[in-house]
């Protein structure tokens, strides 16, 4: 039998908001955004199915994710167990990615759609919904969310979104939690403390996963802008040191021609990953241009005599891969890379000292002394100047240190509910 915690305040008013005798019946529907772990998912997966067999029989509803694998991780898994026990029979046909809820006389279907991408929005065309629930809405683009929203046509259809905050540019942020009260919403804000399920040693573990704008999002639950140094957590006293012994190595690069090329040395410590030596080479400022030859013999001296387990690489930098697999010497693995996933993985492992930075590699030392967001733009993203070697040691980090803690990763790092 399935055991719940007390629900918080908070989340008896997802569950309940709809029911006739709320103030808030008559909203257009519910968002619910702030923090991680902060008990909105589950708590709105199941007022959705309550609600659905409440107001319709018969009828078609969407489940959007921005993948249906996280769809199914984050909602259908955990709620179908719930909604058995509690008398609904489901049935999943894994190839139409339907789910067929059916209690007592009524019976509903539940379409699970991805929406990974702008191509996304086909998919969901040609639907008459009696409302959509969207997982996660601020990872998913604009006009498949429209999409799913304009597929609501039936009297009474309702709109449920939830989401961890992003930055304040955000469209889902504009458009939605800004003008609630234009668009008839009902908007709730979740921290940690509206999960009862989560113990104070848990809300601190995932306290120190986060830094800087990260943890005002995932923790706070704030929509704010990424500012100042990307890194602000670097520390010459706590990350950079020397060692003697290592068990494994790998190399890590980012390729550039006329950009700076940059290469990097990792021995397994027994406290750490050491960023061991590193070769940095600009052309601009040297005057010199290398070819994809001369970037191998390079390789090949910072790697010495010792056993290199792989070569993490840039994924874009084709030549220069073939050029190492033409060799023959070294395994290659095209890095993970997305961006702000591996920012924040770097800044976990910064600030937890599984990484260390040796002095003699002065070239990383200076772009953690002033790599920074670029507040020019309205997105997450950092000035693309000097982040060649924090290009390849975010590389490293959320290729190599992901696959060692069993594929560990954010956006995300964490499970972002």
């Amino acid at each position: 039998m399935i055991k719940f915690s007390p629900f918080s305040k908070k989340q008896l008013a997802v569950l309940n908001w709809w029911c006739e005798n709320n103030e808030n019946h008559t909203k257009n529907g519910l968002i619910c955004d702030g923090a991680v772990r902060s008990g909105k998912t589950l708590c709105m997966s199941l007022s959705f199915v309550f609600w659905a067999f409440y107001r319709f029989r018969d009828t078609s509803f969407a489940l959007c994710g921005k993948t249906i694998s996280s769809l199914r991780r984050n909602v259908t898994t955990p709620i179908v167990p719930i909604l058995e026990s509690l008398g609904f029979s489901v049935k999943e046909k894994l190839s139409q990615n339907v789910l067929e809820i059916e209690k007592g006389s009524i019976k509903n279907r539940f379409y699970l759609f991805g929406g990974r991408d702008e191509s996304s929005a086909a998919l969901i065309q040609g639907m008459t919904l009696g409302g959509v629930l969207f997982d996660e809405v601020a990872l998913m683009p604009r006009s498949f969310v429209e999409q799913a929203i304009a597929r609501c046509s039936l009297e009474g259809s309702k709109f449920w979104f939830n989401c961890n905050p992003e930055h304040p540019f955000h469209w889902f942020y504009n458009e939605w939690i800004k003008k609630t009260d234009e668009k008839n919403m009902l908007y709730l804000h979740f921290t940690m403390g509206d999960n009862p399920s989560l113990s104070q040693k848990i809300k601190c573990r995932y306290e120190q996963l986060y830094t800087g704008a990260f943890y005002q999002r995932f923790i706070e639950g704030k929509w704010v802008a990424a500012d100042g140094l990307v890194y602000p957590m670097f520390s010459m006293e706590k990350n950079v040191r020397r060692a003697e012994n290592f068990s494994e190595y790998y190399l890590s690069c980012d390729y550039g021609t006329v950009n700076p090329f940059s290469l990097g040395l990792w021995g397994k410590g027994e406290d750490g990953w050491y960023r061991i030596k590193e070769y940095y080479h600009s052309s601009r400022e040297k005057g010199i241009q290398l070819t994809d030859e001369e970037y191998y013999v390079h390789l090949k001296e910072l790697a010495g005599d010792r056993k290199i387990t792989a070569l993490i690489v840039d994924p874009s930098a084709a030549s220069f891969i073939e050029t190492v697999k033409r060799h023959n010497e070294l395994r290659v693995i095209k890095a993970q890379n997305d961006v702000l996933s591996g920012i924040n993985r770097v800044c976990q492992a910064l600030k937890n000292k599984e990484i260390f930075i040796s002095p003699d590699c002065t070239d990383t030392i200076r772009e953690f002394s002033i790599y920074r967001w670029d507040n020019d733009i309205k997105r997450d993203a950092p000035r693309k100047e000097n982040d060649h070697a924090m290009d390849d040691i975010r590389y490293f980090v959320n290729t190599v240190l992901s696959v060692c803690e069993d594929d560990f990763s954010f956006s995300v790092a964490v499970e972002r509910k």
